[in-house]
């Protein structure tokens, strides 16, 4: 195989290609070097190709003779072959110093070139220092600009933005900025900045603070007025409907019905709280790291705005403001519990709750210390009540305050308990004790329906004819009126309260006994101590009936009343009262009655020694008897107090004439004296027998036995225990014994032999009767 020519390159291609090098072109920013290359490599390659001609040329001179020797056998061929190897030499001489030429031009042109390029590098270098420069300048404008406005942000209220921007610039990517100390400046600066973010922050929640204290009031405003609203609107729908009359405000019934009705108290068209500032403080402190510094500082904020709404004395006429200031607070208190997370907690809340309900209740408390006005007790308690219910409604604890309601009530009762014991007894004290007239059924009606009597009386007089004079008088009347008033004004306090009912029937059933004994039944016994007049004790009488009456109709229709509230049972114990002064009047009709029969009974009336007996009764019995049957059937009380009066009448008859058989008024007497009054005994037995009173003889029965004892000469068999505990265990031997006495005496002084035998014979059985008298006492 024949050895691989190698390329040949005449002058005139070489000049071709250095024709098409330009090395420089003006269109381009960049040097045409690399079109540079392939001609060096030719030169190159041009150069070897002169030295292997140089040794070529040797091997031909040193092979002339060889050469000549070849020629001569081969001239022409030979001759043809010098001719174009001197062609080929002064072609190669030629092209050398052509190569020769090119290799100065061309390293002219490379040095040239090379300080180009130089010079060029330079000036790159220095550009892209330039180009460095003016990016770590922009870049620090850029983070200059990012600080200026973080000032911005914060004087513009953009506090999350602000801190943002600053962790920004603190995370930015390593660059050459990081190391200059500009950078390094301003990262040292950051916490100055967030310092100025968190102040900024803390001072726009310190001023939404102040705002929320003023507008907290407001807030409570529109929270109560709803309520009211509320409770309006549920009274309403309970009136209509019978299955909700046990249903309150805040029952489960009432709580479903009022949901299907949204109001926001903090967003509505009257008011707009905004909470962004709390917000936006929790979030930077959150970002900083700082909650717990703002959480305290929050609570103590807030403690001492809690400890503002209430003054040192409160008047009573700023409890609605300052109720409304709490509802404000705790409506607010709650909806940040609600939307800030473990930012609040609720036990701190409930323990701000509890410190001002505390206070509350002292305020209250002292403002109603000297309050004598139950109505003062009544526009506290329904101002307390709608701040109860509204708080409830946000699931704040009221237990306490209804306790403290009750305590208000209890006062509230005993204020009542005087303001209508005052009014009880005037009515008591100005009564004319006359039956209640009545021309008109309006008017009939109007009492039927106030006053508490028996279903067959009620119906009896609902018929009867107009006019009409009712059994009462108007004390009775007027006393039923204002205990039902009582009652109304007792559970008016009551109406919302949600209270233990064995506790509240137990204070009403205390509270109407108080009334019904202390105000009216020792009232009425008072007016019946100081009159005398018959008519106006029976009439006293008549209205303690109806009193008694009234008191099991009151307890009755009491328990119906809380039974529909499923309260307990109302036990009331005034009617023994009323039984008591009701025995006490009818002592007094007795006593009146007695008093007036004293006028009858006149010693001057009775011989007491006459000489025979006579033959009728006393006259002044005959007037006697037709005054008390008089007075007593005109009494308008039931028969058996009338036949109370009749039976008090005959003792009290019965005792005068003992007191005159045995007192010491009448010295001595005879036995004639003794008949006579037997004779008057007989005729009032007769009399009272005739009026349909026969068992009032009962009353003398002791003066008939023990005259008969006298009269029919049984004193020996009174002393026997046996005969006496039989016959005559009625007979006192203190009074036998007086009037055996007063019988000697008079025997005594008589002249003749008999009577001074019998009237020995009387002083003996009086210093027997008199033994049997003092073994009695022994």
């Amino acid at each position: 195989m024949p050895p691989r020519r190698r390329p040949q390159f005449t002058q005139e291609s070489i000049d071709q290609q250095l024709q098409q090098i330009h090395l420089l072109d003006q269109s381009s920013s960049s040097e045409n070097l690399e079109q540079l290359g392939p001609v060096i490599k030719q030169i190159h390659q041009n150069r070897q190709q002169d030295a292997y001609l140089r040794t070529v040329n040797a091997l031909i001179e040193s092979k002339d003779a060889e050469i000549e020797t070849i020629c001569g056998d081969n001239y022409q061929e030979f001759t043809n072959s010098v001719s174009t190897l001197f062609s080929i030499k002064s072609y190669t001489t030629n092209l050398r110093d052509n190569i020769t030429a090119l290799d100065s031009g061309v390293e002219q042109v490379g040095r040239g070139l090379v300080e180009k390029k130089r010079a060029l590098l330079q000036s790159k270098k220095t550009a892209a220092n330039l180009d460095e420069a003016i990016d770590t300048l922009q870049a620090c404008l850029r983070v200059l600009d990012v600080v200026n406005r973080v000032g911005e942000m914060i004087k513009d209220g953009k506090y999350w933005s602000a801190l943002r921007s600053l962790e920004d610039i603190e995370s930015m990517p390593p660059t050459s900025l990081s190391q200059t100390p500009l950078f390094q400046h301003l990262l040292s600066s950051l916490p100055s900045l967030r310092g100025q973010i968190k102040d900024a922050v803390t001072a726009s929640m310190k001023q939404w603070l102040l705002d929320i204290r003023n507008v907290s009031a407001q807030v409570g405003q529109l929270a109560l007025d709803a309520m009211e609203h509320r409770i309006r609107k549920w009274r309403s729908r309970r009136e209509k409907d019978p299955l909700l009359k046990l249903s309150r405000v805040g029952s489960a019934v009432e709580i479903v019905t009022n949901e299907k009705i949204e109001y926001n108290v903090l967003d509505n068209e009257q008011l707009h709280v905004d909470f962004k500032p709390l917000y936006e403080c929790i979030h930077i402190y959150t970002a900083l790291d700082s909650l717990d510094e703002i959480r305290k500082s929050y609570q103590a904020d807030r403690k001492a705005q809690a400890g503002l709404i209430l003054p040192e004395i409160l008047p009573l006429s700023l409890l609605p403001q300052v109720t409304e200031e709490i509802v404000g607070f705790f409506i607010i208190e709650t909806h940040v519990l609600n939307t800030t997370g473990s930012f609040r907690s609720r036990r701190e809340v409930e323990d701000l709750w509890d410190a001002l309900v505390k206070r509350v209740d002292m305020a209250v408390d002292h403002a109603l210390k000297n309050e004598t006005d139950a109505d003062a007790y009544l526009a506290v308690k329904e101002c307390l009540l709608s701040f109860v219910m509204t708080l409830e409604s946000y699931s704040y604890s009221t237990e306490s305050l209804h306790t403290f309601i009750l305590h208000l009530f209890e006062r509230y009762v005993a204020i009542l308990e005087k303001k209508f014991g005052r009014r009880f007894e005037m009515i008591v004290s100005q009564d004319d004790y006359l039956p209640m007239y009545v021309e008109t059924a309006a008017e009939r009606d109007g009492v039927l329906e106030t006053v508490w009597l028996v279903k067959n009386e009620r119906d009896e007089l609902a018929k009867s004819d107009l006019p009409l004079n009712l059994p009462w008088s108007q004390s009775f009347y007027l006393c039923c009126q204002d205990i039902r008033n009582y009652v109304q004004n007792f559970y008016q306090f009551l109406e919302g309260v949600s209270q233990h009912h064995r506790n509240i029937d137990d204070l009403l059933s205390k509270s109407l006994d108080v009334i019904l004994s202390k105000y009216i039944s020792e009232n009425i016994a008072k007016r019946t101590q100081n009159t005398s007049n018959l008519s106006q004790i029976a009439q006293i009488i008549i209205n303690l009936e109806h009193l008694e009456v009234a008191c099991a109709e009151l307890e009755r229709s009491l328990t119906l009343i809380r039974s529909s509230q499923r309260g307990g049972i109302i036990r009331l114990t005034a009617s023994a009262s009323f039984a008591t002064v009701t025995t006490y009047a009818l002592s007094r009709v007795t006593a009146s009655i007695s008093s007036k029969l004293d006028d009858f009974f006149d010693l001057s009336e009775y011989d007491w020694t006459p000489p025979k007996r006579e033959k009728a009764p006393s006259m002044y019995l005959y007037e006697l008897i037709n005054w008390l049957t008089t007075v007593v059937d005109s009494l308008t009380v039931k028969d058996a107090y009338k036949d109370e009066a009749y039976r008090g009448a005959a003792n009290y008859i019965a005792e005068c004439f003992m007191d005159f058989l045995t007192g010491g008024d009448v010295r001595m007497m005879n036995e004639n004296a003794l008949a006579n009054v037997i004779m008057d005994i007989d005729f009032l037995e007769d009399e009272f027998k005739r009026g349909g009173h026969a068992h009032l003889n009962a009353s003398f029965l002791e003066l008939r036995l023990m005259a008969s004892v006298v009269m029919e000469d049984k004193v020996q068999q009174y002393l026997i225990p046996a005969k006496r505990r039989a016959n005559y265990s009625v007979v006192r031997p203190s009074r036998l014994q007086a009037l055996l006495e007063k019988l000697a005496r008079f025997s005594a002084e008589c002249r003749d032999a008999p009577s001074r035998e019998t009237g020995e014979k009387r002083r003996k059985e009086a210093e027997a009767v008199g033994r049997l008298f003092d073994g009695e006492k022994c």
